[in-house]
């Protein structure tokens, strides 16, 4: 599936922003992998696909909507789901597209209700990752990871199924429920979005 996943290349400013959301992503990625899948005796499970997607989901959710505990409550909901329209899944891809995309319209219905809120405080970019994973970042990787959390929802969902999920355009497009034109031309304002977020993140302050 990841195999098919073609690059989005962009010229000018956004290239540098590229390189460094598909590096720190990709250490992510790298970081939160399953441990080796053991082939099930029989047919696959619900437990299967629980053990083996639940922890890259999370972390999924996790840059979605910046808050662990709420990115546990996500991916616990698409799995739910996953359970009730388990008979009408055909194999185990159709499983896994089925929860990405449910992990996406989740994340999104909390930012929509979070908006809304007008006692919500959004949390400090340090307390909306793991402790375990912060440790293994490097502060150029954070500093990546902070400028991700300040992009519109879209943007951000696009750069985190691209470059975490390592999803091809036509698989970000089923995912997120957009054509796949529009999640070119989403890339490309992502990724100068990106840039100048970093930009703004390395001034010093006063300026």
């Amino acid at each position: 599936m990841h195999g098919s996943a073609e690059p989005m290349r962009h010229r000018g400013v956004a290239r540098g922003a590229e390189r460094d959301v598909e590096r720190t992503l990709s250490h992510l990625r790298t970081l939160d992998a399953p441990v080796q899948r053991v082939q099930p005796s029989g047919p696959l499970t619900l437990e299967d696909l629980y053990r083996q997607h639940r922890m890259r989901l999370v972390r999924l959710a996790i840059l979605l909507v910046d808050e662990p505990a709420t990115a546990e409550d996500v991916v616990q909901e698409a799995f739910t789901g996953l359970h009730r329209n388990w008979g009408k899944l055909r194999d185990s891809a159709a499983a896994v597209s089925y929860l990405r995309t449910a992990v996406v319209n989740g994340s999104r219905s909390v930012l929509r209700r979070r908006k809304t809120a007008r006692d919500y405080v959004p949390p400090h970019v340090v307390n909306a990752r793991s402790a375990e994973s912060l440790a293994m970042l490097s502060t150029e990787h954070q500093a990546v990871v902070a400028a991700l959390s300040k992009l519109p929802p879209r943007q951000r969902e696009v750069l985190v199924l691209r470059y975490y999920g390592g999803l091809s355009e036509a698989e970000i497009s089923e995912a997120a429920g957009i054509s796949r034109g529009t999640v070119k031309s989403t890339a490309s304002r992502a990724l100068e979005a990106l840039q100048r977020a970093m930009n703004d993140g390395q001034r010093p302050r006063g300026f």
